[in-house]
């Protein structure tokens, strides 16, 4: 099978599995399942981002949430400590799924190694691949969520998680930010993060 016929295979498969979230998010007068549109956004924005993205790339920002909902934020204490626990649980939880997945569909262990070490956000500011991949999602982030994670936050804390995600990105990505198309508060809000 070419290439492209196992990506959009893979991709076909990530978007039955995450069609399935109860979740459901309104978009442009359309009704998504959450996960889906999270994943369609994070193809879109590696495409726009890094067109030259590899396979493995590829395959893993189609997949980074993928069925998130059954491990809920909740489940876990809601401290520091619940938090992390529950970030690296999810992390062998994506790695679990999307490696059934592609396996199924027939991509090489050379490529589903890649998948999970990407997924596992390895070597966060050495390795290329991790690096535009956080870069994806914090773009994503900035561009699609952050608006409503401000209304729900005081400024302050709002503040301080945008200059955590500013540490985070490459050069490149914190130039693609300053070119999102942002709300005025939300415009505010990164130029005093940035400010500090």
């Amino acid at each position: 099978m070419a290439s492209s016929e196992l990506l959009q295979k893979a991709f076909y498969l990530f978007d039955k599995a995450n069609e399935k979230d109860p979740n459901k998010e309104e978009y442009l007068g359309t009704m998504y399942s959450k996960e889906l549109l999270y994943a369609q956004r994070m193809t879109e924005q590696l495409d726009s981002f890094a067109p030259e993205a590899s396979v493995a790339l590829q395959l893993t920002a189609r997949c980074q949430h993928i069925r998130r909902w059954e491990i809920p934020r909740d489940s876990y204490p809601m401290n520091r400590e619940g938090y992390l626990r529950w970030r690296q649980d999810l992390k062998k939880f994506h790695v679990s799924k999307a490696t059934a997945l592609l396996t199924e569909v027939g991509y090489d262990n050379e490529t589903i190694d890649q998948v999970a070490f990407l997924l596992s956000k390895k070597q966060l500011k050495k390795n290329q691949e991790t690096q535009t991949l956080e870069d994806v999602i914090c773009l994503v982030f900035l561009e699609y969520y952050f608006e409503a994670f401000a209304a729900k936050h005081p400024d302050d804390k709002t503040i301080a998680i945008l200059q955590k995600t500013w540490r985070k990105m490459s050069e490149k990505g914190q130039r693609a930010a300053l070119a999102l198309p942002l709300s005025e508060k939300a415009t505010d809000l990164v130029k005093r993060a940035l400010s500090n």
